[in-house]
């Protein structure tokens, strides 16, 4: 269960950042214009031009937290970071998963008011496996540490 708990989180390295760049959702304006697509990254670079403070915060939510979580948890994994960060790294995993939850009620009140059309994308659901899969590893990761390194 230790190299699939470690092999799972490693694969997370690679994996958040695919998420970033793939299509959460696809919008358009009114049925005439074609859809376009928007990433978490393509979203941030809108967000810089208009608004900063929002950008920042879903710069560290959806960008830093996760990865930090990640590199963190590789960390205590290979012995070179104490395990009593872990309930840090926990909080950093609940602040990711904020950002998943932003993204789903931006889409239902897209949908709701009904000017133009929005379509969930598979980097939604990349993204939200990707926090989701954090989270759980994080929560096994005490199951695996040597008796030494608990407590």
């Amino acid at each position: 269960m230790r190299k699939l708990l470690i092999g799972a989180n490693l694969a997370l390295l690679i994996a958040f950042p695919i998420a970033w760049f793939a299509p959460l959702m696809r919008a358009g304006f009114l049925p005439l214009f074609s859809l376009s697509e928007i990433s978490v990254i393509s979203g941030l670079q809108s967000l810089w031009g208009s608004d900063v403070f929002l950008a920042l915060m879903v710069t560290i939510f959806a960008l830093f937290a996760p990865y930090l979580k990640t590199m963190g948890l590789a960390l205590i994994h290979f012995n070179l970071l104490s395990d009593k960060l872990l309930p840090v790294l926990a909080w950093l995993g609940k602040l990711a998963m904020a950002d998943v939850f932003l993204i789903a009620l931006y889409i239902v009140v897209a949908k709701g008011v009904g000017i133009g059309k929005l379509e969930t994308a598979w980097g939604l659901y990349l993204f939200s496996v990707c926090i989701i899969a954090s989270i759980a590893i994080s929560a096994l990761t005490p199951r695996i540490l040597p008796p030494a390194k608990q407590g």
